[in-house]
């Protein structure tokens, strides 16, 4: 299977917002980088909690702390609905240890999460019946339930109050937005919602909520005998969510990410977050965003890919230490199988393209399945191979159900969730149900439907993507001068945060190749020239030889060995 073809795009860079930074006290290299991501002034990097944006104008959070400082008033029962990855893992452990300190009763707390393949996604029925064992008044989900309409009528219907707090964009019918009979819904995207930050995660709303609920506790004069409790406690969590649901780093969601950043440097954080850490061999004390992207949310989202995310969830919950650093262990195994299970899916999946486009030309977009395409995994192998293809990809696996349930990764200019919406309305009955956002989204659908989704899907992206939008890009921050290639410079670049639509910098430089061998069969060492300097560089992933002279696209990294620290390149891409 071939790549699609490449062009490094140079981000553009305004030169006064440059030099402004810079006279601010910018780091000169970080005052470029800055104005290339929109950044304007100093204040926008401004990231004490201070300038978080007000959790009075996110629509339904008041309403949502008065409902909880009525249920924790009279020692109410409340039952968190979880979701099976990162971002719902700690968003439930956020309510369940937050509400714990705004001063729920021991023993009114519990918490659900649904089975991948038994019970589906967010607040069905069946959840409902299985929340009914902890005998709650309130159920309150997180990072689901704003198209919950079934599950949370039947809560309704046995008793319960619900208050869904959520990110996921609701639901249509026809042109109009659908909302569920919810008692409160706490969510960015639902209408007449002026909060600016759209890109909130599922676990930054249910940290709003909790600061609303503060600020509602405070005006009843719950506190007036003792400070009010320090929410910030819970920041590394709300990083870590948020950084691996990769919603857009907009400056409100780098804000909370900053702050968590700064906790667990200074070694404040949880137990389990501390697990995680030494489970994925990363250094607390230097964590960065990508550790968040690439060792910690991983480890906790294979529990729900192939396990029981309750696994994830009580690893953040503990207190105690030992039990924590077992709980990651169990986490770091499963995560260990779940590569070996993505390798062998991503094999299949990619000799199935092969037969399918033996000409190496892709289709406008792809739907994939076989019968051995595990569930837990197809989100994570679409992701490959659109990040190889250029191409919105769905990979399908079959449920228990005998249902196929599909997951899907999208590239810009292409809004998945509207798409299966258009294919939902041109093919009436084809999906069950679908869901999610811009760039990614999941739908189910019978086997029999498969062949007329995929061609319908094909026909949304031929009438939406042009060949320019096809071209795949990577943007770069264009070379890097001489004198930052050296151990500072990636010091300070890790110190930053950088992530979903706010990315690591990537330079880009024209070497001389003097040497290359293949390392572990599949990644490609190389030793580099440039000014007269020899560089190392390593490229993940690439067998194929490079040219004498290459082009190359890059990001800096420290490697260590034997107590020394030596600056690499990490290759990403070459023309």
């Amino acid at each position: 299977m071939t790549s699609s073809a490449l062009l490094l795009e140079a981000r553009d860079v305004p030169p006064r917002v440059a030099y402004a930074l810079e006279q601010a006290g910018v780091h000169p290299l970080l005052a470029r980088l800055f104005a290339a991501r929109g950044v304007r002034s100093p204040d926008d990097l401004d990231d004490g909690l201070g300038r978080l944006l007000p959790p009075a104008t996110l629509r339904g959070a008041a309403d949502a702390a008065r409902l909880l400082a009525d249920i924790l008033a009279r020692r109410g029962r409340v039952c968190i609905v979880a979701d099976y990855d990162c971002d719902g893992a700690t968003a439930c452990a956020v309510a369940m240890r937050g509400l714990a300190m705004l001063g729920a009763a021991p023993g009114t707390l519990h918490y659900v999460v649904p089975d991948r393949a038994l019970h589906g996604y967010g607040l069905t029925p069946a959840i409902v019946d299985l929340a009914m064992a902890h005998r709650p008044d309130l159920l309150v989900t997180v990072d689901n339930g704003i198209a919950s309409f079934e599950g949370v009528a039947h809560a309704r219907a046995r008793g319960l109050a619900v208050l869904v707090t959520d990110h996921h964009l609701p639901a249509l019918a026809g042109s109009e937005v659908v909302l569920p009979d919810a008692d409160v819904i706490v969510n960015p995207n639902q209408p007449a919602c002026g909060f600016e930050s759209k890109s909130l995660a599922g676990v930054g709303v249910m940290f709003y909520v909790l600061l609303a609920l503060r600020a509602e506790l405070r005006e009843r004069g719950v506190f007036a005998a003792a400070a009010q409790p320090k929410l910030d406690a819970l920041l590394d969590l709300v990083a870590l969510g948020t950084v691996a649901d990769v919603v857009k780093l907009d400056a409100n969601n780098r804000r909370l990410v900053a702050q968590g950043l700064k906790r667990i440097r200074a070694g404040r954080m949880q137990p389990g977050v501390a697990a995680l850490f030494s489970a994925a061999g990363r250094h607390a004390a230097r964590a960065c965003a990508f550790d968040f992207g690439f060792a910690l949310g991983p480890r906790v989202n294979a529990a729900g890919r192939l396990a029981d995310m309750t696994l994830g969830i009580e690893c953040l919950l503990t207190d105690d230490a030992g039990r924590a650093a077992e709980l990651a262990a169990q986490l770091d195994a499963i995560n260990r199988e779940r590569r070996t299970l993505e390798s062998g899916m991503r094999e299949q999946a990619e000799a199935l393209l092969d037969r399918l486009m033996p000409s190496g030309d892709p289709p406008p977009a792809l739907a994939l399945f076989d019968t051995a395409f595990h569930e837990g995994v197809v989100g994570i192998v679409a992701g490959r191979l659109k990040d190889r293809l250029h191409r919105p990809t769905f990979v399908f696996a079959r449920g228990q159900d005998g249902l196929l349930k599909g997951s899907g990764r999208s590239i810009p200019g292409f809004h998945l969730r509207d798409a299966l919406d258009l294919v939902s309305k041109r093919h009436p009955g084809a999906l069950k149900k679908f869901g999610g956002h811009a760039m990614a989204a999941g739908c189910t659908l019978d086997e029999a439907h498969l062949p007329a989704f995929a061609d319908a899907l094909q026909q949304v992206a031929r009438e939406w993507l042009d060949a320019d939008t096809l071209q795949r890009r990577v943007r770069t921050d264009g070379a890097l001068p001489i004198e930052y290639f050296n151990a500072e410079t990636v010091q300070v670049l890790d110190g930053q945060v950088w992530g979903q639509a706010f990315e690591a910098p990537t330079f880009c430089d024209e070497f001389d190749v003097v040497a290359q061998r293949l390392v572990g069969e599949k990644h490609l060492k190389l030793r580099l020239k440039l000014g007269g300097q020899l560089r190392d560089a390593i490229w993940f992933g690439r067998v194929e030889p490079l040219p004498p002279r290459a082009r190359l696209a890059y990001r800096l990294s420290l490697d260590e060995y034997q107590g020394q620290q030596r600056v690499q390149m990490m290759v990403e891409a070459s023309v």
